[in-house]
């Protein structure tokens, strides 16, 4: 069956007005999880900004590795987050087009069911992916506060808040699909998983803001 909801192309090959114009759009795709990935692409875009700043200046040359590798895993997150945006999208259509599905007799009904549950467990695995890459996302922030182009300092500060907030964001959505999957041990993993991740985050977070804020190298 066709997704109702499918998206025509990628978020990615949208100019930022397309995109929210469509995000404020009565169509239920995207929503929260499709913009909670963008809101971390654009969060790797600085980290991995501040990195290539930071290259080829003699002040921070003792940390020319990371900032090499920091502009490469900021660039590779951004591909990954905007193609997350992609997937929940879809997930969240194939959840949609269950709900439609017919439930008249048993068989009808159980097919519904059984529909649904699928489609479920992947509307909660791919935000559970993109807390995850947050993780990574907001530690590579911290990496390179207090180590990078002081004057780009604030964008690392913006990075991990927006690394932050899309976690937190992608979280709600994995706990509200939990209940619809008819699997309480999966679900209780991936809770425990979102429960574990996002105290890191926080941290990692708030350590970036605190070294920027202290304007010191390290």
């Amino acid at each position: 069956m066709e997704e109702a909801t499918a998206q025509s192309s990628r978020f990615a090959d949208l100019s930022l007005g397309e995109f929210v114009d469509r995000l404020a759009s009565s169509d239920p795709v995207p929503g929260g999880g499709s913009a909670s990935a963008v809101a971390a692409a654009l969060a790797a875009s600085l980290v991995a900004m501040v990195a290539r700043l930071s290259e080829d200046r003699p002040k921070y040359a003792q940390h020319a590795d990371l900032h090499r590798s920091s502009e490469a895993s900021g660039r590779r997150l951004t591909r990954a987050f905007l193609a997350l945006a992609d997937e929940d999208a879809i997930a969240y259509a194939r959840f949609a087009d269950a709900l439609k599905l017919p439930r008249d007799t048993d068989a009808q009904r159980q097919a519904r069911s059984n529909a649904l549950q699928a489609a479920a467990r992947g509307a909660a695995e791919i935000p559970l992916a993109m807390v995850g890459a947050c993780q990574e996302l907001v530690r590579l922030a911290e990496s390179l506060a207090g180590r990078s182009n002081q004057n780009a300092s604030s964008d690392l500060s913006v990075a991990a808040l927006l690394g932050e907030a899309a976690a937190q964001g992608a979280a709600q959505n994995v706990l509200v699909n939990l209940p619809a999957m008819g699997d309480e041990a999966t679900a209780g993993r991936m809770a425990a998983r979102v429960d574990e991740l996002l105290p890191d985050i926080e941290r990692a977070s708030r350590a970036t803001r605190d070294i920027v804020r202290a304007g010191t190298l390290r």
